[in-house]
């Protein structure tokens, strides 16, 4: 991929505006320095007013293709925000026309799909990543440190729970049971899980899972665990659920010394919800990322932190702009993805095992020639 001279702001093109394009890639896009929003895609009239409103000035398209097929000027960068099932082809033709590209999580449905994906990047030298904006919680940040700091000792066990209670359906194509939808937990918040447990603790050689779908009318799963054996040694316990009538810790990390429980979300997506942006604060208090003291995690041996066991460690600031600076600037100087397609490859390796190890209630073994 050729660098990008600075000068005049990266222009990008947001597909889909959802979820996902409204409350996380739009403003933390616009909260970049170097880039700007210059046109967002969607087809529905009502989503097309709310991106006006809360974009003035943005340019509104109907069809993705505009951005790498139309008379105007191309943009800079692609940002895929829309359904899952649409990451891969419209990944492929952003790719295709040498236009960088940021792809939602999940990046596909299989691995293989994903090294295509790598390998289309590869070969036509044009930017590809993956947005994987919980590696910048502050919980995931503040455990990664502790453990490069030798803080626990040798990690024995990890436990991770990105769980809710949603007993009533919302209907739409995360609750799909069609498989091209690519819906259910296991992709989504599973995602977010799995990718965490891999940056801390590398490969896993060995995969268990139980996917169930507990509420009514429900289609696909929304009550899965997985359980990874990682090269290492470490064992991770990962847990996402919307069936959860009471929450359990986010992290238990055991170590040989210590351990570390956190409880409670990184407070970011909420405050991005509740209209907030980046350098605006997340209360009239409290800074971007920032927790206030009574929910820091706690450090210790022996004894519960629910009685008042170990001590209080303060929670780093979770930082999502740092994934869009990070995509600025590898646009720029040439650099590496912040997160790149090979590594979603290995997670999304992981979450396919988890579905065939949960539907035939066997582990499975991801060394090569294992069974």
């Amino acid at each position: 991929m050729n660098a990008i001279a600075p000068g005049t702001p990266l222009r990008v093109g947001l597909v889909g505006y959802g979820l996902a394009g409204s409350v996380f890639h739009a403003p933390l896009v616009t909260a970049t320095p170097g880039l700007v929003l210059d046109t967002v895609v969607t087809s529905d009239p009502g989503r097309q007013a709310q991106a006006r409103e809360a974009h003035p000035g943005v340019r509104i398209a109907a069809d993705a293709a505009e951005l790498w097929e139309g008379p105007g000027p191309r943009v800079d960068l692609v940002v895929i925000a829309s359904p899952n099932k649409t990451h891969v082809p419209l990944a492929t033709a952003a790719l295709t026309a040498g236009v960088p590209v940021v792809v939602d999580k999940p990046l596909a449905a299989t691995a293989a799909e994903a090294d295509a994906l790598a390998d289309l990047s590869e070969r036509t030298g044009t930017f590809l990543s993956v947005f994987q904006n919980r590696r910048w919680d502050n919980d995931f940040l503040t455990l990664r440190r502790l453990i490069a700091d030798g803080e626990l000792g040798e990690i024995q066990r990890f436990e991770s729970r990105f769980e809710r209670w949603r007993p009533q359906l919302k209907g739409g194509w995360r609750e799909s049971g069609a498989p091209e939808e690519i819906g259910g937990l296991l992709y989504d918040l599973g995602s977010h899980v799995v990718d965490q447990a891999l940056v801390l603790f590398g490969p896993a050689v060995r995969v268990y899972a139980e996917a169930d779908v507990r509420r009514p009318g429900a289609e696909t799963d929304d009550d899965t665990f997985i359980a990874l054996t990682h090269a290492s040694g470490v064992r991770s316990h990962l847990y996402v659920s919307a069936t959860t009538a009471q929450l359990g810790p986010r992290f238990r990390a055991l170590g040989s010394r210590a351990g570390y429980v956190k409880y409670g979300l990184d407070p970011q997506e909420a405050a991005l919800r509740d209209g907030l942006r980046p350098g605006s604060g997340a209360g009239s208090d409290q800074p971007w990322g920032e927790e206030p003291e009574h929910l820091w995690g706690r450090i210790g041996s022996g004894e519960s932190p629910l009685t008042g066991g170990g001590t209080p460690v303060p929670t780093l600031a979770g930082d999502y702009p740092a994934y869009y600076a990070a995509v600025a600037a590898a646009l720029r100087e040439g650099g590496p993805a912040p997160v790149g397609a090979r590594e979603a490859a290995r997670c999304l390796a992981v979450l396919e095992a988890a579905r065939i190890s949960s539907r035939d209630g066997v582990s499975v073994d991801l060394r090569p020639g294992g069974a």
